[in-house]
Formats: structure tokens, C-alpha cells, sequence
């Protein structure tokens, strides 16, 4: 057994372990994530999160969900591993480039608060990806007896987005799981259930894939606004009101791109033996 320290973390209630390999490899963390994450026999967090050095950008940020199963890109953590970087001194940069597997992201650091270019949301099927091509807007989908309204995203991952009546009754824990692994995602998908409070503001609650439900997700937030956007519900900026608080999101008309503001806490430090 290894002794390793780590970092936990949260971006608006969505908790993450960090865990530092700039200064050395850390041993068979692929086969150990889904134990880290455990809440009863490990630390316990939505997702760890690995930094390690990259040839590409300021460093690369690795991502396991709760369920062992590495992904491409989460919000949240990449605003909580900037932070992280930058109190550790692993850059002195207010502005840095962070790899993930979802693209290369482009951050900027506004005191406890982070700017993240999410780079342009993905509309195509097969890119996002989904079983059929073109955009999927207001697409009729069959699960468990009956027709959903879906309109499909990509944000680094993949993203179905349902508009609701009242996001805090909507069967977030019941149809969630349903069509995260529905066969038409064929990598599976996060799903976001939106209510529309205004032009300017949403309130969303998001069954994370391969996590389950979370008190909020980046991503999550940028593509129920971009679907917003694209199904005439509110204008390109708004705010995202999560179970863990809001996000600012803009999906910029200048260059298509979609930027997430919000904050990121660390909670504690510790020792662990993986």
C-alpha cells in the first residue's frame, strides 16, 4: 500500500478528490478511482480529478466518475483544479490552458471565482454523440412506455435536455437512469431536467452519468442553456439555478462559444492508502 495525499474539493455542492501526479506517478489509480470515490469505504466525491503534466497545455486534468469510468470533461472540476493549481503554485497564471479529453479548455481566474471557455457546444448526432444524424431539437424519444421531448448537446460529453413544468418534481432519480443508458447515446449521456423561470433564468436538476444525481454540473448547466437557446426559451446569457447554487453561462454570439463563471472551495486535506 502507497500512502497518497489529496485535496477534496466542491464547485456548488458537486465534490471532487483532486489529486496531485505532477510530482510522480501515483500506482494503479484507473483500477482504485471507483474505491476513492466510494462515500462509505473511501473518501467519497462525485469525481476524482488527477492533474498531471501536459505537452499541450499548462497541465492536463484526468476525470473518473463515481463509477469508476473515466469521462471527458466535468465543469465543475476543472474550476476547482484551477483553483487548486494556482494556491499550489503549479502556475502563477491568471489565465491557463487545462487538456482534458473533451479538448483543450482555456480558464481564467477571478479571485475565488473561474471563467472556463467551454469552447463550442456540439450539435451534430454522430459528434455528440447520438444514434441518428443532424440536430436533435424537440426529438420525440420512446423509454419506458412513453414519448420524451429531447434536444441533445455535446459539451466535451454528451448531454439530453428535458424541459419541464417544476425541475424539483421532475423524476430526475426514476427517468434519469432510464436514458443515461438509453441505446440511442451509444457512450451513454447526462440528462438535465429544465424549468424555464424567465428569459434569463433557468432552474435545472441533473442526473450525471455514470455519478448519478449531483447538486449541480458544469456542463450539465452550459448545455441546458445552449438548448434553451435553440428552443426559443431565453436569451444567450443566463443564469442556472442548480441544487448547489447558480452558474453564470453566456453562449457567445462573437465566436459560438459557450462560457461558464462560478466558484470553487476547498474543503480539506488528508492522507490516504490506495
Amino acid at each position: 500500500m502507497a500512502k497518497i495525499k489529496f485535496t477534496k474539493m466542491q464547485g456548488l455542492g458537486n465534490d471532487f478528490v483532486v489529486l496531485n501526479a505532477f510530482s510522480g506517478s501515483i500506482p494503479e489509480i484507473e483500477a482504485k478511482a471507483k474505491a476513492i470515490c466510494d462515500r462509505r469505504f473511501g473518501v467519497g466525491c462525485d469525481q476524482l480529478l488527477v492533474l498531471r503534466p501536459s505537452e499541450l497545455a499548462d497541465f492536463r486534468m484526468q476525470i473518473f466518475n463515481a463509477d469508476g469510468g473515466e469521462v471527458e470533461m466535468c465543469g465543475n472540476g476543472i474550476r476547482c483544479v484551477a483553483l487548486y493549481a494556482r494556491k499550489r503554485k503549479l502556475t502563477d497564471k491568471d489565465s491557463v490552458a487545462i487538456e482534458t479529453l473533451g479538448g483543450l479548455k482555456k480558464v481564467k481566474l477571478l479571485g475565488d471565482r473561474v471563467e472556463v471557455d467551454m469552447g463550442e457546444p456540439v450539435l451534430q448526432g454522430p459528434e455528440i454523440p447520438v444514434e441518428i444524424a443532424g440536430m436533435v431539437i424537440g426529438k420525440n424519444l420512446e423509454a419506458e412506455g412513453a414519448s420524451h421531448t429531447i434536444t441533445c448537446v455535446g459539451m466535451g460529453n454528451p448531454h439530453c435536455v428535458l424541459f419541464v413544468q417544476d425541475a424539483d418534481k421532475a423524476p430526475v432519480k426514476t427517468l434519469g437512469p432510464v436514458l443515461e443508458r438509453h441505446a440511442f447515446f451509444p457512450h451513454r449521456t447526462n440528462v438535465e431536467f429544465v424549468e424555464v423561470l424567465d428569459k434569463n433564468n433557468l432552474r435545472i436538476r441533473v442526473w450525471e452519468r455514470g455519478a448519478g444525481f449531483t447538486l449541480a454540473c458544469g456542463t450539465g448547466a452550459c448545455a441546458a442553456a445552449v438548448a434553451s437557446v435553440l428552443n426559443g426559451h431565453t436569451n444567450r446569457k443566463v443564469t442556472v439555478h442548480l441544487p448547489g447554487g447558480p452558474l453564470e453561462i453566456e453562449w457567445s454570439e462573437k465566436d459560438n462559444h459557450v462560457y461558464m463563471t462560478g466558484p470553487g472551495v476547498e474543503v480539506f486535506e488528508g492522507e490516504m492508502e490506495i
